[in-house]
């Protein structure tokens, strides 16, 4: 009980002081994997779409003591409540461990999965509880622990005790542990806990993320006492920075206000506000605007054609695509295009044209069709009346939208103004650019090697559903592990052309498409080769199944080889997750399966995946966007473009006594062509996606009009 007093004592204190917080306290990161205090945890999580990516000093030696090292922590918020991390806990960075004089040190280099889940239901103004485990289903474990844990909040302060069981000689989180955190300002807090073996203490000071550019928030630490006996060192340090993968846009959640009865517009001092004009509008403002105070409700042919003609001129000058505008004498406005320049999520495509509808024949009593296409194929339609849709963009009410896979029957007696064949998309090189990184993590050659380089991808649109891609790159930089003659050489990246072939995609019925590529494919040696997808896409786009089929020819020598794997999707529209489940012969000529769990936030996705073909394997990845929401508009000469879904993962064996290293299991070619990226949004060419993301359909249109 002596080492719980200093612990209680300052709690004693802190009932006696008065509160100044106004705002949710803040959490920190741990020296040992979790949202907590030192080596101790509460029951906080990051927040749903965070990531924290932190480094300390604190080595825990193999549960025996603590020594100066290298830890290196990934955490993130995947869902309410729920924190995944991965910690890479090292003595050096580089040695190799095979190295009989490194051997004799005896080294640990090892990687661990941990996870924590805020239990729901139990109101806030009560307390909290959590639950977790550390190196979860590790091979080779090190560091296995289960806890239980309950906080409270009063003031400026957070309370948290718990109980846990772990394997440590020391001592560490085996048996009752507690924790007291003072949060007096927001950039500074105290921790003081006892973890089962010792009292620590701990300061923290926040650099603000409006001091960073509001990239994110950078956190300073220091353990500046401890009473453990198997420490080599009272001080050590930490820092962490942490980031949001949300942006203001993103929160599915969000959701509209239900529609009140709208009011006949022919009414005129009903209509809306006109919304901003561009510089097309702003040229026939005049004539446009008597056209519509002569007949609010109704135009006549003449009317309609004009207002068509600058709804097509303004799309242009928004970077779409194969504009086309036709109307009837309803009216009905038809609308059917491409996306050019919204390459990290289509909905942005359909929000900005939809808007436009609104905007040019705001006040009248038309209705629209807008289909938006790929390569000429038509992917999803998007049809509603104006008014409610311009009542939405206003106050963000219920558009009354209905939302289609595919293309919308087109109806009778349309006229189409303009010329069809201007403004085509085809023979316009897309250049898009990327990092290419091959890397091991954790293993007894260093902590992190990499082979980094820049891979550029010119793609040409030829015809419908067909282009013409080939990908060239460049080494940048790579670790001596990756360089020539050195143990990962082979699968170090090579300057020169990657890949070049020829696709082409059609559209079925039924829901089915189909795309066969054909020509040089480069996984570290060279091939030339065929892929084919067939994919069925249920009628409201959530379910999915892809059948891929490749075969190919090494060019070097008479050999070939094959993969074959069938994928399922499904895509939780109201959650914002997609559920992936593969299974086959992969292109290591490893068979099995592989399920993946990817929690969206926005353009960017954590996923959590297990594998199990010639080993099991679990582990984490993190997709994001390398460009911006809106590209640069497509010339005559072409587009420049970054990455909307550049990809990274970190995974480890699990279930065996041993770790040795896993590389490329469940592996497929890793093509910028596919029927899911290329045509289908990546998943999300779904009606619920687009209903549960109507906010974004109207942000789209305010921030880019």
């Amino acid at each position: 009980m002596s080492k719980l007093f200093p612990l209680l004592a300052p709690g004693l204190v802190a009932i006696a002081t008065p509160s100044f917080a106004d705002e949710p306290l803040k959490t920190y990161r741990n020296f040992t994997g979790f949202t907590g205090l030192i080596n101790t945890t509460n029951t906080e999580a990051l927040e749903s779409g965070s990531v924290d990516i932190g480094y300390n000093n604190m080595l825990d030696y193999s549960g025996n003591e603590y020594v100066d090292g290298h830890n290196i922590i990934f955490s993130a918020g995947v869902f309410d409540g729920l924190e995944v991390s991965g910690l890479i806990a090292a003595h050096t960075m580089h040695d190799n461990m095979f190295d009989p004089v490194i051997y004799a040190e005896k080294q640990i280099r090892d990687l661990s999965f941990n996870l924590k889940y805020q239990i729901p239901f139990i109101p806030k103004d009560w307390f909290t509880i959590a639950v977790g485990s550390k190196d979860i289903g590790g091979a080779a474990n090190r560091y296995k622990t289960h806890f239980a844990v309950a906080s409270k909040e009063w003031a400026d302060f957070r309370f948290s005790a718990g109980i846990a069981k772990s394997d440590h000689e020391t001592g560490l989180l085996n048996g009752a542990f507690g924790g007291i955190e003072w949060m007096p300002l927001d950039w500074f807090a105290l921790q003081v806990e006892y973890d089962a073996e010792a009292v620590n203490a701990a300061a923290r000071v926040v650099v603000p993320k409006e001091w960073l550019y509001d990239i994110g928030e950078l956190t300073l630490t220091s353990r500046f006492y401890s009473s453990s006996d198997f420490a080599a060192n009272d001080t050590y340090w930490g820092v962490n920075f942490k980031t949001s993968l949300y942006t203001k846009y993103q929160p599915v959640s969000a959701g509209v206000k239900a529609a009140p009865v709208y009011a006949n517009n022919s009414n005129k001092s009903s209509r809306p506000e006109p919304l901003k004009k561009t510089t097309v509008l702003q040229s026939n403002q005049t004539e446009l605007a008597s056209i519509k105070a002569s007949h609010v409700s109704s135009l006549d042919r003449t009317e309609l054609n004009k207002l068509a003609r600058a709804l097509r001129d303004i799309l242009i000058e928004d970077g779409f695509e194969s504009v086309r505008v036709g109307f009837t004498a309803q009216p009905l406005i038809m609308v059917s295009l491409e996306n050019a320049s919204f390459n990290n999520n289509e909905i942005d495509a359909l929000g900005l044209a939809a808007g436009r509808v609104a905007e040019v024949f705001s006040g009248t009593s038309a209705k629209f069709i807008l289909e938006l296409q790929n390569h000429g194929i038509s992917m999803v339609s998007l049809s509603g009346d104006v008014a409610l849709y311009e009542q939405f963009i206003k106050e963000n009410v219920d558009p009354g939208v209905y939302v289609k896979v595919g293309g919308m029957q087109q109806p009778r007696g349309i006229t189409w103004v303009g010329l069809e064949s201007s403004n085509q998309r085809f023979l316009k090189p897309r250049v898009t650019l990327s990092p290419e990184v091959n890397s091991t993590h954790a293993t007894e050659f260093g902590v992190l090697d990499y082979s980094l380089a820049i891979k550029a991808d010119v793609n040409l649109p030829l015809w419908k559903g067909a282009g013409f891609n080939v990908s060239a790159q460049t080494l940048v930089s790579e670790s001596d592990d990756f360089k020539e003659k050195k143990i990962f050489d082979d699968l170090s990246e090579d300057n020169g052309v990657r890949n070049a072939f020829f696709y082409q995609t059609y559209q079925l019925p039924w829901g089915f498409y189909n795309q066969t590529k054909v020509g040089f494919f480069r996984e570290f040696h060279k091939y030339t080769g065929i892929i084919n997808e067939t994919a069925w896409v249920s009628p409201n786009g959530s379910h999915k199944f892809t059948n891929t089929y490749g075969y190919f020819d090494y060019q070097d020598y008479d050999s070939n080889r094959d993969f074959h794997t069938i994928d399922y999707q499904y895509y939780w529209a109201e959650r914002d997750v997609s559920i992936h489940i593969t299974g086959g012969k992969f292109w290591r000529k490893d068979s099995g399966f592989k399920v993946e769990t990817r929690f969206w936030f926005g353009d960017s996705y954590i996923a959590l995946f297990g594998e199990d073909t010639n080993a099991q394997v679990a582990g984490v990845a993190v997709s994001i966007p390398l460009s911006k929401r809106k590209n640069m508009n497509v010339t005559k000469f072409g587009q420049v473009k970054g990455n909307s879904s550049w990809r990274h993962q970190v995974g480890t064996r699990i279930g065996e006594s041993h770790n040795n290293l896993v590389y490329q299991q469940a592996y497929q070619p890793r093509l910028p062509v596919s029927i899911n990226e290329t045509f289908l949004n990546r998943g999300r060419s779904s009606v619920d996606y687009i209903n549960s993301n109507l906010p974004r359909l109207r942000d789209a249109y305010i921030t880019y009009k």
